[in-house]
């Protein structure tokens, strides 16, 4: 299957336009801090644009009006117009889903009792209440599913995108990962991981990778075959890792970012001798960071654009990504340790 276009909203602003601007430049430091001094990165809708599809959900929540206005971009960059004229599905992939909202809602009931909490809240607090917003705000038809889990959510979501595809299920589909920032949250992985203090991640360090909360969706409108702005190929989404998916690309991108506590198991990819690159020190650190990464290596097959690592701290000396990287890109993996040492990922080839 294509990736035929891509919409994001992060820290660093909404757009594949800004996205591919941060990964071009050089590191910033998180634009957030809580009551603790604790760094996060966070998204400003305010500047995200779509307002025409933000006043129609002015009730959802942050993590909806994220996944929307990314899902939105999406299909409008790939050239996808009249949604509802078409079978399209979408798949939302995410680790923590509107656990600030289920948070607000759980004070409610403890504020003003069952009978008084607010049903807006209590909505907004079921998982696949984003997938209903997506659906609702850009008239889409067909499936739509909501994919939850830890460490490989947005994988097998790319996953089930494929058999729907396969399957003539669908046309097109609108896949992609969100996630949201919450103070319970950071104060959760503050206590059992390891809080960069300077707000900076250093994905290559791994045991262990310092981390830094962050928030954001990235979505692909995918299809069996390539439209006129295709990014890239998708070949296969793979299960565990071995040797030979060790040497069959010419750059790798880890998802390397502090949210499990030892992610030494990256370091079998250094032995296979291909450049790697990790973006996670722009976005921050989340579960569903695989579809950031994901954009990041679709844009490098696309514009034959090397981006190299933000943060390029290497104790284990592995062989990272060179800035004068002067072969020709054809092909690239992206690959997911979790915390039992459990790989999934993806190659993807030039268009």
């Amino acid at each position: 299957m294509f990736i035929n276009g891509m919409g994001i909203v992060f820290a660093g602003g909404s757009g594949i336009e800004k996205f591919e601007g941060a990964l071009a430049g050089p590191w910033v430091a998180p634009n957030s801090h809580n009551e603790a001094g604790l760094p996060s990165y966070q998204a400003d809708l305010a500047g995200a644009g779509r307002q025409d599809l933000l006043k129609k959900i002015r009730r959802a929540d942050k993590m909806s009006k994220m996944a929307v206005v990314a899902a939105a971009d999406a299909a409008e960059d790939a050239g996808l117009e009249n949604l509802a004229a078409h079978r399209v599905g979408v798949i939302l992939s995410t680790a923590h889903g509107p656990h600030v909202t289920t948070f607000k809602f759980l004070d409610g009931i403890y504020d003003y009792g069952e009978e008084e909490v607010s049903p807006i809240t209590f909505s907004n607090s079921v998982h696949n209440s984003t997938c209903s917003y997506i659906a609702q705000t850009m008239d889409i038809q067909g499936p739509t599913l909501t994919v939850t889990q830890f460490f490989h959510s947005f994988y097998n979501a790319l996953s089930l995108a494929s058999l729907w595809l396969a399957d003539d299920r669908v046309d097109y589909a609108l896949v992609g990962g969100v996630e949201q920032y919450g103070d319970v949250l950071s104060w959760i992985v503050d206590q059992k991981l390891t809080t960069a203090k300077d707000g900076m991640i250093k994905p290559f360090n791994l045991t262990p990778t310092p981390q830094v909360p962050g928030e954001g969706a990235a979505f692909f409108l995918v299809s069996k075959t390539a439209m006129g702005k295709a990014y890239c190929q998708v070949d296969d989404i793979f299960l565990g890792w071995d040797a030979d998916r060790a040497i069959k690309a010419d750059i790798r991108v880890i998802d390397s970012d502090g949210m499990a506590p030892d992610e030494s198991a990256y370091l079998a990819c250094g032995s296979s001798g291909v450049p790697m690159a990790a973006y996670s020190p722009l976005f921050g650190s989340m579960m569903s960071g695989s579809a950031f990464n994901m954009a990041a290596a679709a844009l490098t097959l696309k514009h034959q654009r090397v981006y190299p690592n933000p943060v390029a701290d290497n104790p284990h000396n592995l062989p990272l990504l060179p800035k004068d990287f002067g072969v020709d890109i054809n092909r690239m993996s992206c690959l997911r340790f979790d915390c039992r040492g459990e790989a999934m990922g993806a190659h993807l080839s030039r268009a």
